[in-house]
């Protein structure tokens, strides 16, 4: 691989660690192509991400597949479900086809009657980032600061900010 083509792979992996939390190559302990299958990607599209080919996904349900297999890896990671619990887990994963947990009405978190924190903050982020680069929404938030610092402060923490820094936020502002 070339100097050039390092310089777009590590730029790619950037680009999912500021979309996605980690490079999508460093989040999970499955086999590509059992990966592939339960985000509803292709083999090659998903070889490309984890490869840092390519950066971006393009499709919202696929998505809320990769949120929603971080909370099960963190869920595992602490002990609150079981390796063959987080099995049938992502098959629920697999099937689901997305929706906001913002405006559903319906459970949203696989095995949960109602969104996790951390998936609603992943919404917001995603929603932000999205529509603008991290450095864009930097930019703006220090346009904003000087007239309404608590917005300037919420498009940092959840546009540009790590997911615990946003969580972090979201809880601080709950009653």
């Amino acid at each position: 691989m070339d100097t050039a083509q390092q310089e777009a792979t590590a730029r790619a992996r950037e680009l999912q660690r500021s979309w996605y939390g980690e490079p999508l190559g460093a989040l999970f302990g499955l086999n590509q192509a059992r990966l592939a299958a339960v985000l509803g990607l292709s083999a090659p599209m998903l070889s490309q991400l984890m490869s840092g080919q390519r950066a971006k996904i393009g499709n919202p349900a696929v998505v809320q597949r990769v949120q929603a297999l971080q909370e099960l890896a963190v869920q595992v990671a602490d002990g609150s479900v079981s390796a063959a619990e987080a099995t049938d887990r992502m098959d629920e994963v697999k099937k689901s086809q997305g929706g906001s947990v913002l405006t559903s009405t319906g459970p949203t978190a696989p095995g949960s009657g109602a969104p996790t924190v951390r998936r609603v903050v992943r919404e917001i982020q995603s929603l932000l980032r999205s529509v603008a680069a991290a450095g864009d929404i930097i930019d703006a938030a220090d346009s904003l600061a000087p007239a309404h610092p608590e917005l300037a402060e919420f498009l940092r923490v959840y546009g540009a900010g790590r997911t615990a820094d946003a969580v972090a936020h979201y809880e601080s502002h709950q009653n």
